[in-house]
C-alpha cells in the first residue's frame, strides 16, 4: 500500500472518549473560540510582515504513502522567525502589556501601535516577561518583548542548542540555561518570576495559570484559519496529523477545526516522540499524566514531560488518536522534504516541525496502524510543518545539507 523508506514502528492509542458527533460546547469555547480568534486575527493581521504562509501539496509523498492527498502548511517563513510560534508568544506578550498599561492608565484605549512607538514606555520598561522554552516559543516571546517594549528573561533546558540560544539573545533577551530538562526550566522560570515580580508568558497551563496560555493558543488559530481558507473547496481533509509537545498546538488546531467544521471535522491524530509521550499517556489513563519516557529526543520542541491542562481539556474529547514515533522517522522525513521527494520544490522542515508528517508516513507504512486509522487510498491528510531550520547547524547535521543549499536547489 505504500512505497516509503523504513521509518520505524509507530505506537497507536485510539481515544475511547472521542466522538465526532460531540458538539463544541461552552466549556471548550471558554478556552478557544471563533469570537476570540477574530480578535487575534484582527491584531496579528495588522502586524508589519504578516502574510499567510503557504499550503503545499505533497503529491509525490501522497502517492508513496498510498493515499490521495497530503497538504503541508509550511510555517518556515512566519515573520522570519521560522516557526508558527511567532503567532502565539508575541501575541500573548501584547495582550499582557495592554492589560498592564490599562490597569495603570484606566479608561484609555491601548493599541499595539501605541506600544510599538513607545507611548507608554514608562510603564512597559518596568515590566519583564519570562518563559521556559526549547527554542521557538522563547524566540517568539523575546521578539514580542522587543517589539512592544518590555524586558525579557528566557529559560532553556540544558540540552538546548547554542544556535537556538543565540537566536533568542538576538532579540535582546537574557537567557538562563537550567541544568535539567524542559519541565525543570518551566519550574525554575515560575519560581524566579515569583521572586522577582516577572510575568510568565508560557504556552503550557497549570493550576492557577490559565489566561496567558489561552492567548498563546488563540494566536495559533490564525494559522489554522489560513489553512482552511487555502484548502480546495471540494477537497476537505479526512485526517489531520499534528505534533504534540505540551498540547498547545494540537489543541489549537483541534479546537478551531472542531468549532468551525462540527461533525464534518477530520479525524484528528496527535503525534509525539516515543520518549516524550505525555499526551499519549494522558489518553491511556484518561487524565493528565506525565511521560514515562526520559524526554531524550532530537525533536527538541516536543521534549515535554507534562501536559498543559487547558490543552488537555480540548484534546481529551476532541482528539481521535494518539501516535508516538521514533526519532529516525523525523530525520527520514526531513530528508524526503529536502530532496523534493514529495513532488515539488524542496522544503526545509525542522526536526520537530515535521513530526506530524512523519507520524502520517509511519502510520501509512505500517499495515496495522494504517487500517486502524482508516488511511484508505482516498484519504486526504492535512499536516502542519510548524518550523523550518530554527538551528541551521542542527538541521545540517541531520539532513547533510545546509538549509540555504536545500532551497538553492529548488
Amino acid at each position: 500500500m505504500s512505497d516509503l523508506p523504513p521509518l520505524g514502528t509507530p505506537r497507536l492509542f485510539s481515544n475511547p472518549r472521542a466522538d465526532t458527533d460531540q458538539p463544541y460546547e461552552s466549556a471548550e469555547r471558554a478556552i478557544l473560540s471563533r469570537a476570540a480568534f477574530q480578535d487575534a486575527m484582527s491584531e496579528i493581521g495588522a502586524w508589519p510582515g504578516y502574510a499567510p504562509t503557504p499550503l503545499r501539496s505533497l503529491s509525490g509523498l501522497a502517492r508513496a504513502a498510498g493515499i490521495d492527498r497530503i497538504w503541508y502548511k509550511d510555517e518556515s517563513s512566519r515573520f522570519n522567525l521560522h516557526s508558527f510560534k511567532a503567532l502565539g508568544g508575541a501575541y500573548a506578550v501584547l495582550r499582557l502589556l495592554v492589560r498592564e498599561v490599562q490597569a495603570r492608565v484606566p479608561g484609555v484605549p491601548v493599541t499595539a501601535l501605541d506600544l510599538v512607538v513607545g507611548r507608554y514606555a514608562k510603564v512597559t520598561r518596568g515590566i519583564t516577561v519570562t518563559t521556559a522554552t526549547d527554542g521557538n516559543h522563547g524566540r517568539s516571546v523575546a521578539w514580542g518583548a522587543q517589539v512592544f517594549g518590555c524586558g525579557c528573561v528566557i529559560y532553556i533546558p540544558g540540552n538546548c542548542s547554542q544556535g537556538r540560544q543565540q537566536a533568542i539573545e538576538s532579540f535582546d533577551a537574557r537567557v538562563v540555561r537550567v541544568a535539567g530538562n524542559y519541565d525543570d526550566a518551566v519550574r525554575q522560570a515560575a519560581a524566579d518570576a515569583r521572586e522577582h515580580g516577572r510575568h510568565v508568558v508560557s504556552d503550557t497551563s497549570y493550576t492557577g495559570y490559565m489566561d496567558i496560555p489561552r492567548d498563546v493558543m488563540q494566536g495559533y488559530t490564525v494559522m489554522v484559519e489560513e489553512a482552511i481558507g487555502q484548502l480546495p473547496a471540494s477537497e476537505r481533509p479526512t485526517h489531520v496529523f499534528v505534533q504534540g509537545g505540551v498540547g498547545a498546538l494540537p489543541a489549537a488546531v483541534c479546537g478551531h477545526l472542531w468549532e468551525s467544521l462540527g461533525r464534518q471535522r477530520p479525524r484528528f491524530v496527535v503525534v509525539e516522540p516515543h520518549a516524550a509521550d505525555c499526551l499519549y499517556q494522558s489518553a491511556v489513563n484518561g487524565r493528565p499524566t506525565p511521560s514515562k519516557g526520559d524526554l531524550e529526543t532530537l525533536m527538541a520542541g516536543l521534549a515535554c514531560g507534562e501536559v498543559s491542562l487547558l490543552a488537555w481539556a480540548i484534546l481529551e474529547r476532541g482528539a481521535d488518536d494518539f501516535l508516538t514515533i521514533p526519532d529516525d522517522a523525523a530525520v527520514a522525513t526531513m530528508r524526503l522534504l529536502a530532496e523534493g521527494r514529495h513532488g515539488g520544490r524542496p522544503i526545509v522542515g525542522g526536526e520537530s516541525g515535521v513530526a506530524g508528517l512523519a507520524g502520517l508516513l509511519c502510520a501509512a507504512a505500517d499495515p496495522a496502524t494504517r487500517a486502524s486509522l482508516g488511511l484508505a487510498p482516498d484519504a486526504r491528510v492535512l499536516v502542519f510543518g510548524s518550523e523550518g531550520a530554527t538551528d541551521p547547524e542542527v538541521y545540517e547535521s541531520l539532513v547533510g545539507r545546509k538549509p540555504d543549499a536545500v532551497l538553492g536547489g529548488a
